[in-house]
């Protein structure tokens, strides 16, 4: 698998002459992941917003006195940054887009920019709001200022959003293990770029970028660097950076649960040597395209009842403690709802844990009304609430849930209030806002070691590092079952419905075989050059 460590940036090179000694650099833009197939929307309340001091200081490889913070003069003016959801409320991005465009106006001119996006970014009313964000960034720069984007992989690169940027990246790990890694890469190429032996000649600074569409659409959880195919694919974007006259190389898996005609796998590399991005473009590519029925799911994926009744089996032979369960289709950090309460009504209804002998833990479902109604009740009071389906309702609307309060735990940043209300052995976390749980102290800060419960239920997709370390025993993540459950970023794809999709892409169409040829361009003084 690819580490952290196989793509640490090093240190930057002298500046030559000719180059910039100090270039004024900006930063800048919007972060999320968007899903068309929830109902939810993100507006003012979803984003954290970070400016000036704020911004500058939120990346650690740019703290007072490191390398970076002194090679450049930093002008940090706005990034929105929002736990993954539904589509962005047109008025919330136009808000964010035009303090951004202000920001350039109003403090440039700048020699750079670094534009630190997700990449899956859904707008009401968009089929392209990177590309679209992206040229109102281009245009208020100017065409000689020189652009750097750092990305998530399960972002989408169109052609606008490729043609704006003079370097992309992205994440290598997935889970993303390497998130602070990219963007620091991103930097480092930037800065490279400008401390070379150009002169004044701006063109010269650019890059070449080869930019390949790979016609394959699938879900994060399919295409995790832990497992193959997706390990051996990744340890090769390294050995593609490592060949002369490459700068960087990068897979986008792209964004599954979008339905618009940029989402599929993308490759891009970038250097001076023409041939050689094309050649490791194309065959990273091919390498993509070739395993594109090889990919599986990170763990054993089952329906909803057949996880349960794998669950119970393994806990019946063995004190190993607790089986997890992702419950995918609603999972926050891909852009579900957070309030789908099918999984929670199929826990109620399940016999094995009416009288309280099997402890089972389902984190969570957000219904700041559910959480009021708790909270005023107090802890060791019996309620009587109905849960969830308020944003989307799925298969299932709100369900009724009848149990004690066992513990209000106020003040979390970002699920404000939560409550934990026990039904037989079910203990249901419901939070008064969206919550991923991916740590074993958003557990903890509630009264529930997940280590001592026979099941966890979780809202994730494959899990990340501290939750995938309780699931392994004899075999790595034995322990782990990835339910099959509705919601807005439903693994099963194929029933979600999409229509807007480019043609060809598998496995929405599985009739033809692509060119896999690369476009190789760059942004001159002239505009856009193809080769």
């Amino acid at each position: 698998m690819t580490e952290a460590s196989d793509i640490w940036t090093g240190p930057l090179s002298p500046v030559a002459e000719g180059g910039l000694v100090r270039p004024r650099i900006g930063i800048g833009g919007i972060s999320i992941e968007s899903s068309t197939f929830s109902p939810h929307i993100s507006g003012d309340e979803a984003f954290t917003e970070r400016r000036g001091d704020v911004l500058i200081g939120y990346y650690p490889f740019m703290e007072e006195g490191s390398e970076l913070r002194e090679a450049a003069d930093w002008v940090p003016l706005l990034q929105a940054r929002s736990l993954p959801g539904g589509a962005v409320a047109r008025e919330t991005y136009e808000r964010l887009k035009a303090e951004i465009l202000d920001g350039i106006r109003g403090q440039g001119p700048f020699d750079a920019f670094y534009f630190d996006i997700h990449g899956a970014m859904s707008v009401v009313g968009l089929v392209d709001a990177e590309g679209d964000l992206g040229t109102a960034v281009r245009d208020a720069l100017g065409p000689d200022v020189l652009v750097s984007t750092s990305m998530d992989l399960h972002g989408n690169v169109s052609r606008t959003l490729l043609d704006v940027s003079d370097l992309i990246t992205c994440y290598r790990m997935a889970p993303h293990e390497d998130h602070w890694n990219t963007k620091q890469r991103a930097v480092h190429n930037l800065l490279e770029r400008l401390r070379s032996d150009v002169g004044s000649d701006v063109d010269a600074r650019r890059p070449y970028k080869a930019w390949l569409p790979v016609p394959v659409l699938l879900p994060g959880e399919k295409t995790s660097t832990r497992i193959e195919p997706a390990r051996t694919i990744y340890a090769e974007v390294p050995v593609a950076e490592a060949r002369d006259g490459v700068i960087d190389s990068s897979i986008w898996v792209g964004y599954a649960w979008a339905d618009e005609p940029r989402c599929q796998a993308v490759v891009v590399t970038i250097g001076d040597d023409v041939e050689a991005i094309r050649e490791e473009t194309e065959r990273l590519g091919r390498l993509y395209w070739d395993a594109r029925d090889d990919f599986a799911f990170v763990a054993d994926a089952l329906p909803l009842a057949e996880s349960i009744d794998a669950a119970l089996a393994a806990n019946a032979t063995s004190d190993a403690r607790p089986y997890v369960i992702s419950d995918s289709g609603d999972n926050p950090t891909a852009g579900g709802a957070g309030d789908v309460s099918w999984t929670l009504g199929q826990l109620l209804e399940r016999p094995e844990f009416a009288d309280g002998s099997v402890s089972v833990v389902h984190a969570s479902i957000f219904d700041a009304a559910a959480v009021a109604q708790a909270v005023a009740a107090g802890v060791g009071a019996t309620v009587s609430l109905e849960v969830g389906g308020r944003v989307d309702a799925g298969p299932s609307g709100p369900v009724a849930i009848t149990g004690e309060v066992l513990s209000i735990t106020d003040g979390d940043a970002d699920a404000g209030t939560q409550v934990v209300v026990k039904s037989g052995g079910v203990h249901a976390i419901i939070t008064e806002r969206r919550k991923p749980f991916h740590h074993i102290g958003d557990f903890t800060q509630l009264g529930i070691d997940p280590r001592a419960c026979d099941i966890v239920f979780v809202k994730i997709g494959y899990l990340e590092p501290e939750l995938y370390a309780l699931t392994t025993g004899a075999v790595e993540g034995e322990r782990w079952k990835l339910a099959l459950t509705p919601g807005g970023v439903d693994q099963d794809l194929l029933r979600l419905g999409h229509s807007h999709l480019a043609p060809g892409v598998f496995p929405f169409d599985r009739s033809g075989t692509p060119a896999l040829r690369a476009i190789v361009t760059r942004r001159t003084a002239e505009g856009i050059e193809d080769l």
